[in-house]
């Protein structure tokens, strides 16, 4: 029964070794069960939360613009070891993150584009805020985006 229920979590999405326990927990599935089977899926190949980590990674970079910070919080949030969060947020590199930054700014600079440039520039340096990225990256990418000295707005 947990095999089966491992097996079919697994083809809906990737999972960490947490989320599955968690969910066998929630399905009444006994510790001693759960750990045997999650042992054996991970023996074989099935469950790798490294892989797992690292996919998420590339995941969340590319389609919901994360910085370091909000990709940390995430993998913490699945329950992943704190060594292998921090190895894999590790591995991002600035330029990933620059990228991230930049492709959440044009994003949204596509729904501010008729306002004032102060708005512009507020709005859009507090949704990146708001995905983690830090003062001194979100000034560069406004830079480059509106094309502004951050001067001006002081």
């Amino acid at each position: 029964m947990a095999r089966q229920i491992v097996l079919r979590q697994l083809t809906m999405q990737a999972r960490s070794r947490h989320e599955l326990a968690e969910i066998l927990r929630k399905k009444g599935i006994p510790g001693e069960a759960a750990t045997a089977v999650l042992d054996r899926m991970t023996e074989v190949g099935l469950v790798d939360d490294a892989r797992f980590a690292e996919a998420w990674v590339d995941s969340r970079q590319q389609r919901r613009h994360l910085s370091r910070a909000g990709v940390r919080q995430e993998l913490q949030r699945k329950g992943l070891d704190r060594d292998l969060v921090n190895e894999t947020v590790a591995e991002i590199s600035s330029d990933d993150e620059y990228a991230a930054a930049h492709a959440l700014a044009e994003k949204k600079l596509r729904s501010v584009r008729n306002l004032e440039p102060v708005v512009q520039r507020r709005r859009i340096a507090g949704a990146l805020a708001r995905r983690g990225f830090g003062p001194g990256i979100a000034n560069q990418v406004l830079t480059d985006v509106l094309d502004t000295d951050p001067a001006e707005f002081d």
